[in-house]
């Protein structure tokens, strides 16, 4: 009997670290797609703004690091439950804060925040920046001291990083900032159609109001008279802060998606390669 239970907890205890080595396989990989659109069933819309099961409930179809962005967007989330709130004002006193909460990479400070509210694009950096963390946990020894340095989201004196200034700059700046920073400055990811977006892509929206948002895509949506939406996380007013929130097709004019495929280079970018911040826009075409 004792060798029966012994052989029992042997084989549990396979299975367990098999299960793990294969789930983080699959989850340090890029992910991939079939190149078809991304419908979201009635249940991924019931959760509310504010809700940390993202990795629970837009899983479907998804493998891949971008399991990983929705983990990363649960850890933040979590940080603001109803919100945080949503403020931007450069010359406010205190100034903005991209993000509310002191965030670091692999143990190392990008932002001592001045405010406990967060804006757009410090949202999907940090959801960025938090994936890396479970990604890559054990390359701290491995990042150069330049390359940890733009990827800070303050100068050292804690004042303002301006746009297109390092990584943090390129991703902040007006326009597909996401595009900038992960496909021309660091070379970690790829444009990837806006047909074949599947939940933890990073998406920059083009509003036809000629507004933008920066946001990480979680899915399109048809209602019953064929209204036809985009759910995406970030952090706006409509969601005081942190939080999902669907929009209309109909105002949008045109985006930009981008996927997290070479995460690798993070620890070997060049931080002095320059950027052409002249980007179209990808229509919508559905």
């Amino acid at each position: 009997m004792k060798c029966r239970i012994a052989v029992c907890l042997c084989v549990c205890i396979l299975a367990g670290l098999l299960a793990t080595r294969s789930f983080a396989a699959s989850t340090t990989q890029p992910t991939s797609d079939d190149g078809s659109r991304y419908l979201l069933s009635g249940k991924q819309l019931t959760a509310g703004p504010h809700h940390t099961h993202h990795a629970e409930l837009f899983s479907r179809g998804v493998n891949g690091i971008n399991l990983l962005v929705l983990r990363a967007i649960d850890r933040v989330q979590a940080t603001a439950p109803d919100g945080g709130g949503y403020f931007i004002g450069v010359k406010a006193k205190p100034p903005e804060s991209p993000i509310g909460y002191p965030l670091g990479l692999f143990g190392h400070a990008l932002l001592n925040p001045p405010r406990k509210t967060s804006y757009c694009s410090g949202s999907s950096y940090t959801a960025f920046i938090e994936t890396l963390n479970l990604l890559m946990p054990d390359a701290a020894a491995r990042l150069s001291p330049e390359r940890l340095e733009a990827l800070r989201m303050q100068e050292p004196d804690g004042g303002r990083r301006e746009d297109h200034v390092k990584f943090w700059g390129q991703w902040n700046a007006d326009g597909p900032g996401c595009q900038y920073a992960l496909v021309q400055y660091a070379k970690m990811g790829v444009v990837i159609d806006p047909k074949r977006a599947r939940p933890g892509d990073f998406m920059n929206i083009n509003w036809k109001s000629g507004n933008g948002h920066s946001t990480v895509f979680l899915g399109w949506h048809e209602d019953a008279q064929h209204v036809k939406s985009v759910l995406y996380w970030a952090s706006q007013t409509g969601t005081n802060g942190l939080g999902d929130q669907l929009s209309k097709i109909e105002k949008i004019a045109s985006v930009k998606i981008v996927r997290l495929t070479s995460p690798e280079n993070l620890l070997t970018f060049d931080p002095a390669t320059p950027v052409d911040d002249k980007v179209a826009g990808d229509p919508i075409d559905w």
